[in-house]
């Protein structure tokens, strides 16, 4: 394959022309994901939420996710839950948290029934607001109490001399009225910054005093992945693979695709290019026995990398092209021209071309034509041949292939004199009057007829 191989025009072809065997391994990809929900059974998932009042940092939120998951609170979990034979260790996989904007940790819980996994998420929920609860008394200072209640004692003695102060004050405006309006404000001022400072330890308070926002929702649907999903994961990923399987090895083959690497495997010249029309059978390759049943069962008998055939013009127009070739082989050989046609067994299009060739040609020249298999390639030995024309279709055999089919001839004492190549194409609904191109289509002669040499 070319850089050309991964456009959606190649992907298209390979879904026509194998649609069979994607098909079947989609199928099988499809009960493979079923078998595989079967192993694990069905898992559901809920949240309950716990707000978190006051000012957090994200670093203290994401301790507070660790804390909310922690073994002291599943295990606590656990033990209210009561479920037989399910300890804080079993549950530890089942719980998870994260942090949400506004304050909020988000505690899940997934067990096999939709009210196992409300009553788990509720739980954990519950156990971690208690022992955050807690865990801020246990590390209450003394000492900050302390201070905290001699602000609060302050605040009230303050309130009460500027009740009392207020009561004694001269509206008038003699010296002491205005030392007592001084004094008002100076308490005025110390109880402002006691309340400041109140308030500055508030927060730290207010943090303790996490709330469940609520029970968790009982979930009406399974927990990803499920089985529908994994059964068209599998189906998916089979098919997938398929394609990518069918891209790797046509970049990978070595099939000869141009003329001048076919020629040089067969160390001859070309003569030309010939068409040969047919329908999509005529492109099979001959095979009988239980393999070649399944290969033509699931649709892999036809090769997928070959282009869709063009359409051909008229049938004058195609016999023009076998009139070239036997032309040259006129002008190239001394009389009585004999030649033998090989053609590599299963390139039924090559098969065609050549008796197409034969039907042309008449008895100038005269050709023979013969089957060579290309695991081990067998020609006839000379007889009063002038030498062998290798008919084959381009695209089709390797390097090693035709090499081996050179070699037999050059056993058998036949020099390759050219090379013809046979390309498929549709031929036009409405034909010109003539033969059909194979009408005359001669019985293919035995390639080991006792007088053949091997390479």
């Amino acid at each position: 394959m070319n850089d050309d191989t991964i456009r959606l025009v190649t992907i298209g072809r390979i879904i026509r022309r194998r649609w069979r065997l994607l098909t079947i391994l989609a199928v099988v990809g499809a009960l493979l994901g079923y078998g595989t929900s079967l192993l694990f059974p069905p898992r559901y998932t809920t949240s309950a939420s716990v707000l978190l009042p006051g000012a957090w940092e994200e670093r203290e939120l994401l301790t507070q996710t660790e804390v909310a998951t922690s073994s002291v609170v599943i295990d606590r979990a656990a033990a209210t839950l009561h479920w037989h034979g399910v300890s804080g260790r079993d549950l530890q996989d089942q719980v998870s948290a994260k942090a949400a904007d506004g304050n909020i940790i988000k505690i899940s819980g997934t067990a096999d029934t939709p009210e196992r996994a409300q009553q788990l998420s509720d739980q954990v929920a519950r156990q971690f607001v208690t022992f955050a609860a807690r865990i801020v008394d246990d590390n209450t200072d003394p000492e900050a109490a302390a201070q905290l209640e001699a602000l609060q004692q302050m605040v009230v003695q303050t309130n009460r001399r500027i009740t009392d102060l207020a009561d004694a004050a001269d509206p008038g405006q003699t010296v002491e009225s205005v030392q007592t309006r001084t004094e008002l404000e100076k308490l005025r001022t110390s109880l402002q910054e006691a309340i400041t400072k109140l308030d500055q330890a508030g927060p730290t308070a207010n943090k303790a005093n996490m709330v469940v926002m609520g029970s968790a929702a009982r979930p009406a649907g399974e927990a990803p992945p499920t089985r529908v999903q994994l059964v068209v994961g599998g189906a998916l990923l089979f098919f997938l693979l398929a394609v990518i399987g069918h891209l790797t090895a046509a970049r990978v083959s070595r099939r000869l695709r141009t003329q001048p690497e076919i020629a040089a495997a067969l160390g001859s010249a070309l003569l030309g290019t010939v068409d040969v029309p047919g329908a999509r059978s005529a492109y099979r390759p001959e095979g009988r026995g239980p393999r070649a049943l399944i290969r033509r069962l699931l649709g892999v008998d036809v090769r997928w990398d070959i282009p869709t055939p063009q359409t051909s013009g008229d049938e004058a127009s195609r016999q023009i092209r076998y009139r070239r070739v036997c032309a040259r082989l006129r002008d190239q050989l001394p009389a009585p021209r004999r030649l033998l046609v090989v053609v590599p067994d299963g390139d039924e299009i090559a098969r065609r071309a050549a008796g197409q060739l034969v039907s042309e040609a008449g008895n100038d020249p005269m050709l023979r034509v013969v089957g060579v298999s290309v695991s081990q390639p067998l020609v006839p030995d000379r007889d009063n041949e002038s030498g062998a024309l290798v008919v084959l279709s381009a695209g089709v055999w390797t390097a090693v292939e035709l090499v081996g089919i050179a070699e037999a001839c050059a056993d058998a004492k036949h020099e390759v004199v050219g090379i013809v190549l046979a390309g498929p194409v549709r031929a036009r609904a409405t034909q010109s009057a003539g033969r059909p191109p194979d009408a005359a289509t001669p019985v293919l002669a035995v390639g080991n007829d006792g007088k053949g040499s091997s390479r």
